[in-house]
């Protein structure tokens, strides 16, 4: 059995290359041919499967320790597929800091088919529990939660769904299978914004779902099918390539978040760090028992004396911009962008301040980081 390094460079073999290219090929064709009318043919169509896509799929899917992978034009878009299973009527039980994204879907998308959602702190198991319903279905979540980082036990929350016979639906975007595999700890289905860690690279939008088992993966075919929302050949290549070098990406970003948490820890302009990999939280005491490493991602808060807006303004190397998991550091104020569409009171709700930042840590040098963090630090005006 190979490692995950391996495995994350060498897929699974598609056997339909004569010609011994050591990558899947880019099968641009739309629709292929049938020999004979009646012939059962494997490929007919690219919307209801693709080769390259394909290999995609089979690699994620042995990377999650999974049956069957799925890849969609975007992460919201595997997002909807999954939610997409449920009918007019079924209750899911859903994190109350999610993706802003995926927050829209959810209240002006699906509550509109009569889908009922009870949002909680997935942390809390007792609060878990009491919202689950006869009609639920599922629970929902992200791994480490955007943008606060708070760590949900997928192990925890799987056992709680096994015993009402419910689904437990993962997130895992922030992680990816270098750092947990959610199924293997009990999870029904696996979800990532493959436009992130998976890609890599700031230059594909695509979405990636993993069931664990034939019945589930056949639900999210009918709808990666029948809705079509599916990652073109050429979007699938990148992504592939993109997870062969995720292992050396994973581990430059870990290591220069590490850094860049005892830099912000030593400046008083700091006024609390979200990061699991602090000792002595309730997250890191989660994390060190199911992740192998605690991710590129820090927020944290700046003092209220502070305008957070000029701070990100005046960084020069790390870029501002929505997105994460990319080679390039990126910065944004979730209260302006990423979760924007929430009101006021509902970022207040669940922790989202105009003094909130979130950082994701690229592969630049952490030298070149940290001196650009302090050269704007520096020149603030703040009063203590």
């Amino acid at each position: 059995m190979s490692e995950i390094d391996t495995k994350l460079v060498h897929g699974k073999s598609q056997k339909d290359n004569s010609t011994g290219a050591v990558n899947v090929p880019i099968y641009n064709s739309s629709t292929y041919i049938f020999p004979k009318v009646t012939s059962k043919v494997r490929w007919d169509y690219a919307r209801s499967g693709n080769p390259t896509r394909n290999y995609l799929e089979d690699q994620v899917a042995e990377l999650e320790g999974g049956f069957k992978g799925f890849a969609f034009s975007s992460g919201l878009a595997a997002i909807h597929s999954v939610f997409s299973i449920f009918s007019p009527g079924d209750h899911i039980v859903i994190g109350d800091t999610i993706y802003g994204g995926t927050y829209r879907l959810v209240n002006e998308f699906f509550k509109r088919w009569n889908l009922e959602f009870t949002a909680v702190n997935t942390q809390d198991l007792e609060a878990v529990k009491k919202a689950i319903n006869p009609n639920t279905k599922a629970i929902y979540f992200e791994t480490f939660s955007n943008p606060l980082l708070r760590v949900t036990s997928v192990r925890e929350i799987s056992k709680i769904a096994r015993k009402k016979k419910i689904l437990t639906i993962v997130d895992n975007t922030f992680l990816t299978p270098y750092l947990q595999q959610p199924l293997k700890l009990g999870a029904d289905i696996v979800i990532h914004s493959a436009t992130k860690y998976l890609g890599g690279h700031s230059d594909v939008i695509a979405g990636i779902v993993v069931t664990k088992n034939q019945e589930l993966a056949e639900s999210v075919y009918f709808n990666q099918n029948g809705i079509g929302a599916v990652l073109s050949p050429e979007s699938a290549n990148l992504i592939r390539r993109g997870i062969q070098t995720l292992a050396v990406r994973m581990d430059r970003h870990l290591s220069n978040t590490l850094k860049i948490v005892k830099f912000l820890q030593s400046r008083q302009e700091i006024k609390k760090i979200y990061f699991p990999g602090l000792s002595g939280t309730r997250d890191y005491k989660i994390a060190t028992q199911e992740v192998n490493g605690y991710g590129g991602i820090v927020s944290f808060e700046l003092q209220d004396s502070i305008d957070t807006t000029k701070f990100v303004e005046r960084l020069k190397i790390i870029q501002l911009a929505v997105s994460l998991g990319a080679v390039e550091s990126l910065i944004e104020l979730p209260y302006k962008m990423t979760h924007a569409e929430l009101s006021k009171d509902e970022q207040e709700k669940i922790g989202i301040t105009p003094q909130l930042i979130r950082l994701s840590v690229g592969i630049e040098s952490s030298n070149d980081l940290i001196r650009d963090l302090q050269q704007s630090l520096d020149k603030l005006d703040y009063e203590f």
